[in-house]
């Protein structure tokens, strides 16, 4: 089974290896899905959505929200931004009963990367 949950924010980057409209200094309102893989515990639920609400914008969304992703990244491609994500939320995500799944990155409507921890 697999839970389910959306986040949003805004950041700004530039991709210096690369030729063309991206090179240069740009923003996206980005949406990350993050999905869990897992059973229901003895509540019910494979975790809370508050849990996981606080714990991804702690630990992701109020670091990168309203920041230049290259301060953190060099390039900041949505492909590497997909796997920090990853690198940051496995380990505080893994319970008993479950495990990060699968990072969504959106950085528009129709462009996005899936990512689900292999390596790069």
């Amino acid at each position: 089974m697999l839970l389910v949950k959306e986040f949003e924010f805004d950041s700004a980057h530039f991709l210096p290896e690369y030729k063309g409209k991206c090179e240069s200094l740009h923003g996206h309102t980005y949406k990350l899905v993050v999905k869990l893989k897992g059973s229901p515990a003895r509540d019910g639920m494979i975790m809370d959505f508050a849990e996981l609400k606080n714990i991804v914008t702690e630990k992701v969304i109020d670091r990168i929200d309203h920041t230049c992703l290259n301060d953190l990244l060099p390039q900041p491609s949505a492909e590497n931004i997909a796997a920090w994500l990853w690198n940051v939320l496995a380990g505080v995500l893994r319970r008993d009963n479950c495990a990060l799944y699968e990072i969504e990155l959106w950085e528009t409507r129709t462009s996005g990367v899936v990512y689900r921890g292999e390596p790069l």
